[in-house]
């Protein structure tokens, strides 16, 4: 039996960085690619109707929640998260709430505290009780 890997284009493309000893408190909305080296406390979601990436390294966290079209993460976030297209989960990630996605590649020792809901089984209270 073989399987195909299904590709999914993660954009490299960064238009904006938080940067290591950044700390951010407050709501962000971001369009392109987005990567957190740093500590965002409040919400990270991508604009509406602009498709984005985004990137959170090993010493990056965010306390709130997040959405983005494609999520490659390899810190910390706390809160909700939604991922419509894809979301790669490396092996020092760490989710602490319900995971909202479509996609999902994780690699051995990414942790997941919280429920796995796939977008297309979620209902509209699970919906709702994301943010």
């Amino acid at each position: 039996m073989f399987f195909f890997k299904k590709s999914v284009h993660i954009d490299s493309h960064i238009d904006t960085l938080v940067g290591h000893e950044t700390h951010i408190t407050g709501n962000m909305q971001f369009a392109g690619g987005l990567r957190v080296d740093g500590l965002i406390v409040g919400n990270v979601i991508e604009k509406r109707d602009h498709p984005s990436t985004l990137i959170i390294s090993e010493n990056g966290a965010v306390t709130g929640a997040v959405e983005a079209s494609k999520l490659v993460l390899n810190g910390t976030i706390r809160g909700p998260v939604k991922a419509p297209v894809f979301i790669e989960l490396q092996s020092k990630a760490r989710i602490v709430g319900d995971l909202y996605y479509k996609s999902l590649e994780m690699h051995t020792g990414a942790v997941i505290e919280g429920r796995l809901i796939h977008l297309n089984d979620a209902t509209d209270n699970d919906l709702s009780d994301q943010t």
